[in-house]
């Protein structure tokens, strides 16, 4: 009998371990630009860390999958926790001392970003060892509630913590970075693949996953319209609406609620998801967020007030919570155990290449157009994923695993782990944000996955 979350010792140590380095990581994402801009007055210097951030991610995720299914994971995430905490110690000992060079930030921030690519695939490996199938869909939402609610409750402190000494945020995410590190190294299950990856930089392995995911019609159609569509189109609907509802800039008030209200969303579909089974209806539940978004984006060019506004978008995200909850689930079964990191890097790939953009194109329609015209746009771009999601055979049929040899179960350290059922012993052949945030390996970012 499979041992429940809530008795199983190493899910809940990557459940905190996760929560202590989320907390450090929001609050730290919230004080540096506003470090840069006191030491410099440069908001370009200060949107220079996101972009540079931005950019590692996207350049390292791929062979940061390669590196997961080469190495033994839970030491590949001890040495990505050792390496993020000697970043996050130099840059709290440089504001200690009352500088630090924009050089040094730029380099902790690509540091950052370098070792997370290569912790959240490692980290998806580990939770399919950790977890058993028939648990995957409850993990996954207990996992995003956490991220969830700290992506509400960490800006606030660290902006609190700012303000009442420069040096108090990075010292608490120095802290969370540590506790991270202390939970990683209790943990027991080891996760290796059977057949090992080759090198990092041979093109057939840093294609593997993409590969993978394009062979199952499935899995290729999802990602692109909800993944990768969606995500691009729900982005510039809601910066739309953030510059729309705070009356072009003259009072945040309007699109502060309704960005509030999206994590809000969010932060109820990963509390719902257990009771709702999303990998069960993981068809309807996709059906159901596409058109609920193509309702909302029409409304939204005919409303004027921010409440309802919110309120809309809120249900859209709590929807679309649900819906990644259950494909993230359904992606780590189906997953041979051997490409797991591969397979994680590339879906999360394809989700969040076209994240940097679709604000841009919400504010490029919205000069050209006007609001009522940019949310109707936008609308038709989410009516036509909408009706792929819905009329496509392959979404209709859904994940197919293909033939997969034999693997053997991930190594348990000692005899205490022996209650820990790895996934892929039941099933043979799925997370945000900012650099720090890619650590918990299956968060939702926008309306489409992104793990």
């Amino acid at each position: 009998m499979a041992t429940s979350l809530r008795s199983n010792r190493d899910f809940r140590l990557l459940w905190m371990s996760g929560l202590f380095a989320v907390l450090g990581s929001q609050m730290g994402a919230l004080a540096l630009p506003l470090l840069i801009l006191k030491e410099t007055g440069s908001a370009v210097q200060a949107g220079t860390v996101g972009t540079v951030s931005i950019c590692a991610v996207l350049i390292t995720m791929l062979p940061g999958g390669v590196m997961a299914d080469r190495v033994e994971r839970r030491r590949l995430m001890r040495l990505c926790d050792v390496g993020s905490l000697l970043a996050v110690t130099a840059l709290t000992a440089a504001v200690w001392n009352g500088h630090a060079p924009m050089a040094l930030v730029l380099l902790v921030a690509t540091a950052g970003a370098v070792l997370n690519s290569v912790y959240a695939p490692a980290a998806f490996g580990l939770l399919r060892a950790v977890v058993p199938p028939d648990q995957m869909g409850t993990a996954t939402a207990r996992l995003q509630a956490r991220t969830a609610t700290v992506r509400l409750v960490g800006p606030l402190v660290g902006g609190a913590l700012f303000t009442v000494h420069d040096v108090l945020p990075f010292a608490a995410q120095f802290l969370g970075m540590l506790l991270s590190t202390v939970c990683v190294a209790l943990v027991r299950t080891r996760s290796s693949a059977a057949k090992k990856a080759g090198s990092v930089l041979s093109r057939a392995e840093l294609t593997a996953g993409l590969s993978f995911l394009w062979q199952l019609p499935y899995l290729r159609t999802v990602l692109l319209v909800f993944g990768l569509g969606m995500n691009f189109a729900f982005g510039a609907l809601t910066f739309t609406a953030l510059a729309v509802f705070s009356e072009g800039g003259r009072s945040g008030l309007g699109g502060g609620f309704v960005i509030t209200c999206v994590s809000a969303g969010a932060l109820a579909g990963a509390l719902l998801a257990p009771r709702l089974s999303p990998d069960r209806h993981i068809r309807s539940l996709l059906v159901v967020t596409c058109w609920s978004c193509v309702v909302t984006a029409g409304a939204l060019a005919w409303l004027s007030s921010p409440l309802v506004a919110g309120l809309l978008c809120a249900v859209c995200m709590c929807l679309s919570t649900v819906a990644s909850i259950g494909f993230l689930s359904t992606l780590l079964i189906v997953t041979p155990d051997d490409r797991v990191g591969r397979v994680q890097s590339a879906a999360s790939f394809l989700s969040s290449i076209v994240q940097p953009f679709g604000p841009l194109a919400g504010g490029a329609l919205l000069t050209a157009l006007g609001p009522r015209d940019a949310f109707g746009v936008v609308g038709a771009v989410l009516a036509v994923s909408a009706a792929v999601m819905t009329l496509a055979p392959s979404v209709r049929k859904g994940a197919v695993p293909p033939p997969a040899a034999p693997e053997g179960p991930a190594a348990p350290e000692g005899p205490e782990s022996a209650g820990t059922t790895p996934a892929h012993q039941a099933h043979t052949p799925h997370e945000a944000r900012t650099a720090h945030e890619a650590r918990t390996a299956h968060e939702a970012a926008g309306p489409g996955v992104a793990s």
